[in-house]
């Protein structure tokens, strides 16, 4: 079965529909991250956090979630998150520097491999 709401990994047309299932803390981060003025890491990092809390990665074809879609699957993620909305910025914060630090290795590398001898 194909839904035609599942990818591959947490997609960033969710994000606005998440800002409702919580806190002003969380709502704030939602707003922030689905603004068109949002930074790319930001965007990052708030996929790689649901990523991570939902279990895209594990999710396949034939899997409940899949069946089910991404929104549903994203909502139900923040829905049932047992820490507190401080927790959930605190797990965007560390992501956010996950991938801050990656960016900053890629580009180190591409430095390094322009350098010729």
């Amino acid at each position: 079965m194909y839904n035609s709401d599942t990818e591959l990994l947490f997609p960033l047309r969710i994000i606005p529909n998440l800002g409702e299932l919580r806190n002003a803390p969380w709502r704030d981060l939602v707003e922030r991250v689905s603004s068109a003025d949002a930074s790319e890491v930001d965007q990052y990092a708030f996929v790689l956090m649901m990523t991570r809390l939902g279990g895209c990665v594990t999710c396949n074809a034939d899997s409940f979630r899949a069946m089910r879609g991404c929104t549903v699957c994203a909502h139900q993620t923040i829905r049932r998150f047992r820490g507190s909305d401080k927790d959930l910025l605190e797990q965007f914060d560390q992501c956010k520097k996950e991938v801050e630090n990656f960016i900053k290795k890629r580009q180190k590398n591409e430095k390094t491999s322009d350098v010729s001898f």
